[in-house]
């Protein structure tokens, strides 16, 4: 009996000893505890890859972040410090390591937490940032803000353009347009085809960029939306019409330059230190200078010229101001003009902000002008100009506390708070009843 209970406790112990190892073996071969934690690597075939580590010390949880051609990703280091993003095209990227994810006195040498990085013959490329110690130098709150606040006036000043041709539109016609975000990707698809596609000067590609954009306003007018009004057909089909142009416009843009994002040259070009921690590029600078002179331009035009006068009128009362004499459809046709020059100008200077171009850009861009719209006031311009500067600075602004993948949540925030406060916007009139 001895004898058997020993040999029962000897194979029990084999059991267990042999259980224990196969364990240890199972945690040292489990793919998790050496992979680094991934992101894009299923769906792109070229890889950036990096081991973040301090004294022979792998740390984990740190942020790196990639950025470029209209790309963003970001990951987190593993266990072992290790970290993969895969990137759509096999062109030239920013690599960001953020030091505030690092443990307390540990810092990337000064000046290299962003390198730029591009591939050679393959499709892989490692990268690694030199870390020390010593003390980071955060940017202030005050810094930042001031920072947002800039980018808030660039991007603002681009939505105001577009912005203001879709309330011309809706002040003469009556029509919320759908589309008037493809307007938008159409101005930068054109100055992609000229001033890439063809290597154009992008100086003559972007203006002539826009005059085509204000051709195709002229023929959706002539083909499309003139022959239904002289119909008679009702606000609501307009409405759905528009829709239904916008999802063909958006699929007839992506047939012929495919889903890919592109790049327009100078989109990535160095940023110029202004002062405190705003930083801006020459093309940057370039752009809002350019949307506040047109912006102006259009400002002039509404007040001082007759057909600007016409436009106001038309969009004050329509049927007063054709039995005044004045030509209501020869001014709804230079309005549709105006306003897809204007969106095929903010297109262009879009995709050098985000920067990117994609065939179905104008889509997010849309609900940023609905929303500057309403704020303004329904069919004002300088209601809508209004509205768009006071957007794009809430949208940048929230990014110091929100997510920025969330940003454009703000203006759908904005939408609502004004249709329950002020229905009518900030320069709009409430309607009459009776």
């Amino acid at each position: 009996m001895k004898a058997a209970r020993k040999a029962s406790q000897r194979r029990s112990r084999l059991v267990v000893s042999l259980f224990a190892v196969v364990m240890a073996m199972l945690a040292i071969t489990a793919p998790g505890a050496a992979s680094a934690d991934e992101v894009g690597t299923d769906e792109y075939d070229f890889i950036f890859s990096g081991n973040v580590k301090y004294n022979s010390k792998p740390l984990e949880d740190v942020l790196i972040k990639v950025s470029g051609n209209g790309y963003d990703a970001e990951v987190v280091t593993d266990a072992d410090g290790k970290w993969k993003i895969g990137v759509p095209e096999k062109e030239k990227y920013t690599i960001t390591l953020d030091e505030e994810t690092l443990p307390k006195g540990v810092i990337v040498v000064e000046g290299q937490a962003s390198v730029e990085a591009e591939f050679g013959l393959t499709g892989n490329k490692s990268v690694n940032f030199f870390l020390g110690e010593g003390v980071r130098n955060v940017t202030s709150f005050g810094d930042q803000l001031v920072e947002r606040i800039v980018n808030g006036l660039n991007f603002g000043l681009m939505l105001a353009l577009a912005a203001i041709g879709a309330s011309l539109v809706f002040g003469t016609t009556g029509l919320s347009n759908f589309a008037h975000g493809e307007l938008v990707t159409l101005g930068a698809v054109f100055t992609l085809v000229l001033g890439v596609f063809n290597h154009w000067p992008l100086l003559l590609a972007i203006p002539i960029a826009v005059l085509l954009s204000g051709a195709v306003g002229l023929g959706l007018d002539a083909a499309l939306w003139r022959p239904l009004r002289k119909r008679g057909i009702g606000l609501t089909q307009l409405l759905i019409v528009s829709i239904g142009l916008s999802l063909a416009l958006r699929y007839i843009i992506q047939f012929f330059i495919g889903g890919n994002i592109y790049q327009l040259p100078g989109s990535s070009d160095t940023k110029i230190k202004l002062f405190g921690s705003v930083s801006l590029s020459v093309v940057d600078m370039v752009s809002m200078g350019v949307s506040i002179v047109v912006l102006l331009a259009v400002a002039w035009w509404l007040v001082n010229t007759r057909i600007g006068k016409a436009t106001r009128a038309i969009s004050d009362n329509p049927s007063l101001a054709a039995a005044s004499g004045i030509n209501v459809n020869g001014v709804v046709r230079i309005v549709w003009v105006v306003s897809a020059a204007l969106a095929g100008l903010a297109g262009i200077l879009w995709a050098f902000f985000i920067p990117g171009i994609k065939w179905d850009m104008g889509g997010s861009f849309l609900l940023l002008i609905f929303a500057a719209i309403t704020l303004g006031g329904l069919g004002t311009a300088f209601g809508a100009a209004i509205g768009s500067l006071i957007v794009g600075l809430l949208v940048e602004v929230s990014t110091l506390w929100i997510p920025s993948d969330l940003k454009y949540l703000g203006a759908l925030a904005v939408l609502i708070v004004v249709l329950l406060v002020r229905p009518q916007g900030l320069l709009g009139r409430k309607e009459r009843i009776g």
